[in-house]
């Protein structure tokens, strides 16, 4: 079955994997936003979190950073991978503070999106995962 997958042609597999990063993008790049703006609901989340508020500007440029990284073909490796951490980090805030199953495992989820969408547009990644 995988080896069906990597000999698929370019278009085909390529397309689906552009809207699935373009979902990836798009998200990323509204939180990022938002931690700079920082409405009232980022600043009620940080504080449920117990992270100071002057934390969210940080975070929203390395956040809008790393997800630029990801939309440029040729830095997507490297911005999938930062955005990984990013999202570990999400996850493990979660985690701390005992938050429900949900919003401890929407940051895999965008994550398992995020790969997804790189192994769909680029066949060098296809070709990692792949039969040898």
């Amino acid at each position: 079955m995988t080896a069906t997958f990597v000999n698929r042609t370019a278009t085909t597999i390529s397309w689906p994997g552009r809207v699935l990063s373009a979902l990836v993008v798009a998200f990323m790049a509204f939180d990022g936003i938002i931690h700079i703006a920082r409405p009232a609901p980022v600043a009620d989340a940080f504080a449920q979190l117990g992270y100071p508020l002057r934390l969210s500007i940080g975070l929203g440029v390395l956040e809008l950073v790393f997800t630029l990284l990801y939309a440029i073909p040729r830095t997507s490796f490297l911005g999938a991978l930062l955005l990984t951490a990013y999202l570990g980090g999400a996850v493990a805030t979660q985690l701390r503070v005992d938050a429900g199953w949900f919003p401890s495992i929407f940051p895999v989820i965008v994550g398992a999106l995020l790969w997804t969408g790189l192994a769909l547009r680029d066949p060098r990644l296809r070709e990692l995962v792949g039969d040898r």
